[in-house]
């Protein structure tokens, strides 16, 4: 039995844009690539609205991917396998960081992948890094405008490149999210169903190549 953990934000949580709840497990990404991967494997859910890589929310403090990193690994320990996608948020306004920013906080991540689980663990788990899809110019006139704005947009699709650097220093493997996905219309940031089908189409085969 594999465990595959999946880290990431409110695409990973499964956020609907359409209505501001969560998508049910068989929509979200995540549960189906546990349908996709089968019972020789466990995929468990770490997806949070709102979540950076390194970046403090003035407001809702405990939505550092960083800080929460460890505990995650050590609870559910033995990791075979980390999906990591995060960096949306971190382009935020409020934060006025860059897509070299979003991929050098994700570098930082993988780093305390790798060397927390070596400790705690016995070994470190392969990593997916996954390049966040796009945000959209759509969102500068959706519920999310206070949040995004034109530089986030433009900033997004420069993740790809960094990522893969981030990717190939670390021993990662990649995967270029907007190559395949795009968001949803309802809110340009949010992924609809046809989004999450995709996505773990993606990963499956991801994981089943490694």
């Amino acid at each position: 039995m594999k465990t595959v953990l999946c880290y990431g934000d409110s695409n990973t949580y499964g956020f609907n844009p359409s209505n501001g709840l969560r998508y049910p497990k068989e929509v979200r990404w995540t549960g189906r690539l546990q349908r996709l991967l089968g019972e020789d494997y466990v995929v468990i859910e770490e997806g949070c609205n709102g979540r950076t890589t390194i970046f403090e929310d003035p407001v809702e403090g405990w939505k550092k991917g960083l800080d929460y990193l460890r505990p995650c690994l050590n609870t559910h320990k033995p990791v075979d396998l980390v999906i990591l996608m995060l960096g949306t948020n971190d382009l935020k306004e409020l934060f006025g960081a860059s897509a070299s920013d979003a991929a050098g906080g994700a570098k930082m991540l993988v780093e305390v992948i790798q060397e927390f689980t070596k400790e705690k663990q016995g070994f470190a788990p392969e990593i997916i890094l996954v390049s966040p899809p796009r945000i959209e110019a759509g969102v500068c006139n959706s519920a999310f405008s206070c949040s995004f704005g034109l530089r986030a947009v433009k900033e997004s699709e420069k993740f790809a490149g960094y990522y893969k650097e981030v990717a190939d220093k670390t021993g990662c493997i990649f995967l270029d999210a907007a190559l395949y996905i795009k968001p949803s219309g309802e809110d340009y940031v949010h992924l609809g169903p046809e989004g999450h089908a995709i996505l773990a189409e993606m990963l499956a085969k991801a994981v089943f190549s490694i």
